[in-house]
C-alpha cells in the first residue's frame, strides 16, 4: 500500500483516469505480437487513429513510447545538419522543439510570441516569403502548459505553398479539438493517447503524409536501425509485416478501446463536449474574480483551462492545498508562468467533474487568503452549461 493515496479526482493536463471500457481492455490477456488476433487489433487501431486524424492519405505509425518519442523521431526524420527549419514558439513545448532542432544541427529560425499568445499566420507567411530556403515548419496545436491553441488550419496551407513540410505537435488536442490532417495540408503529426482520446500513456500516434515521406527518404540523416526511426516502421512493418521491435501489447489494447469509443461518440460530439466544459470553466474562473492565462478567449484551448494564480500565492501552494484538503489533482504550468491548470480531457471532460475542480480551486484560494467570489464562479459555470449547445 502506498504511503500516499491517489487523489479522489485527477483532473490534470493528462494522463487522467480512463473509462471502465479502457481499463478492461488494458487488462486483456497478453498476446504474442504476431498472433493473428493481435495483428488484427493493431491494424484496427491504425485505422481508428487515421479516422480521428481525418485522413486516408497519411500513413499511421503507432510508435511504442510516450509522445515525446514521436516528437523527437519527427525532428530527426526531417531535420539534420544545416537543414533550414522554422520553429513556431508560443509556449514551453514549442520552445523545447527548437532545442531538439538545434541539437540535431539544423539551421534554426524561430518566430516567438509571449506564452499567453498565439502565432499569427500572416507573420509566418511573411517570414517564409523572406526565407524561401526554409524546408520544415514545426508548430504546436494545443500548447498545454499555457492552455492556448495555434491556428494550424491556416498555417498548414501557407507552409505547403512555400514548399515546406510541417511537423505538428497535437499531443493534447487530437480527439478533443477540431483537427483535419488532410484538409489542413499538414504533414507529420504526433499525438498522445492519454489526453483527449482518453487512453493510456505509452504510445506515439503519428500520421505521415506522402510529402513528409518524400522529405524523410531524401534526408540522409533520418535515423534507421533506431528506436527513433520512422523509416524502420515504414519499411519493416508497413513494407514487410514485421515489427521493428516488440510493441506494447497492453497499451495497444487500451488505445484501440479508447479510439473506438471516441469514434462511436462521433468527433463533432466529442469536440462539442470538450468545448462546452472548457467554456463553462472559463466563465466560472472569470466570474470568480480570477484571470485565465490565455490573452484572449479566442485562443484558449478546449482541453485544459489555465488560470493565473493571484499574487502572492504560488501555484505550488495552491495545488498542494487543492490536493491535500479537497483530494483533487491538478497541473502546474510547467514553466509557462504562475499557473494552475484544470484538465478537460477524454473521460474527464464532463460538466460535474469540472465544477468539482473549479470549486476546489476557488475554496483553496479563499483558504490561502485570496479574495475570490466562489459562489458567483460556480453560478456562472452552471449558467454556461445551461446554454444551448453549439
Amino acid at each position: 500500500m502506498s504511503a500516499i493515496d491517489p487523489a479522489d479526482l485527477t483532473l490534470c493536463a493528462g494522463p487522467n483516469d480512463v473509462s471502465a471500457e479502457v481499463r478492461a481492455a488494458l487488462g486483456s490477456p497478453i498476446l504474442y505480437h504476431y498472433d493473428p488476433a493481435f495483428l488484427a487489433r493493431f491494424t484496427a487501431a491504425e485505422r481508428a487513429i487515421g479516422a480521428i486524424y481525418r485522413t486516408t492519405r497519411h500513413e499511421i505509425i503507432l510508435m511504442q513510447g510516450e509522445a515525446v518519442l514521436g516528437l523527437e523521431a519527427a525532428a530527426r526524420a526531417l531535420a539534420g545538419p544545416g537543414v533550414p527549419c522554422l520553429n513556431l514558439v508560443s509556449g514551453v513545448f514549442g520552445k523545447g522543439f527548437g532545442y531538439w532542432l538545434s541539437a540535431i544541427g539544423a539551421e534554426l529560425h524561430e518566430i516567438e510570441v509571449p506564452y499567453d499568445e498565439a502565432i499569427d499566420p500572416a507573420v509566418v507567411d511573411a517570414y517564409l516569403d523572406a526565407h524561401p530556403e526554409i524546408r520544415v515548419v514545426s508548430m504546436v496545436h494545443s500548447e498545454t502548459p499555457s492552455g492556448t491553441i495555434n491556428p494550424i488550419r491556416e498555417i498548414g496551407p501557407i507552409a505547403r505553398r512555400h514548399g515546406a513540410v510541417t511537423i505538428v505537435d497535437c499531443v493534447s488536442s487530437l480527439g478533443g479539438i477540431e483537427l483535419d490532417a488532410e484538409g489542413w495540408e499538414l504533414d507529420l503529426l504526433v499525438a498522445g493517447p492519454q489526453k483527449c482520446i482518453g487512453g493510456p500513456p505509452g504510445m506515439s500516434l503519428v500520421a505521415v503524409s506522402p510529402e513528409a515521406w518524400a522529405a524523410i527518404e531524401a534526408n540522409p540523416h533520418a535515423p534507421t536501425g533506431s528506436f527513433l526511426s520512422l523509416l524502420d516502421w515504414k519499411r519493416q512493418w508497413h513494407g514487410q509485416g514485421r515489427f521493428p521491435f516488440t510493441p506494447s501489447v497492453s497499451d495497444l489494447h487500451g488505445v484501440l478501446a479508447a479510439a473506438e469509443a471516441l469514434l462511436a461518440e462521433g468527433l463533432p460530439a466529442a469536440h462539442e463536449r470538450h468545448r462546452r466544459v472548457a467554456a463553462a470553466c472559463r466563465a466560472g474562473v472569470t466570474a470568480m474574480g480570477l484571470r485565465p492565462w490565455p490573452a484572449r478567449a479566442t485562443i484558449a484551448a478546449d482541453c485544459v483551462t489555465a488560470i493565473r494564480v493571484p499574487d502572492p500565492i504560488t501555484d505550488i501552494a495552491l495545488r498542494d492545498r487543492v490536493r491535500s484538503t479537497y483530494s483533487v489533482q491538478l497541473s502546474a504550468g510547467q514553466g509557462a508562468g504562475n499557473i494552475i491548470r484544470i484538465g478537460h480531457m477524454g473521460a474527464t471532460a464532463r460538466p460535474m467533474l469540472m465544477i468539482a475542480a473549479l470549486a476546489a480551486v476557488g475554496r483553496s484560494l479563499i483558504d490561502l487568503g485570496a479574495d475570490v467570489d466562489l459562489g458567483s464562479g460556480i453560478e456562472a459555470a452552471m449558467a454556461s452549461l445551461a446554454e444551448p449547445a453549439g
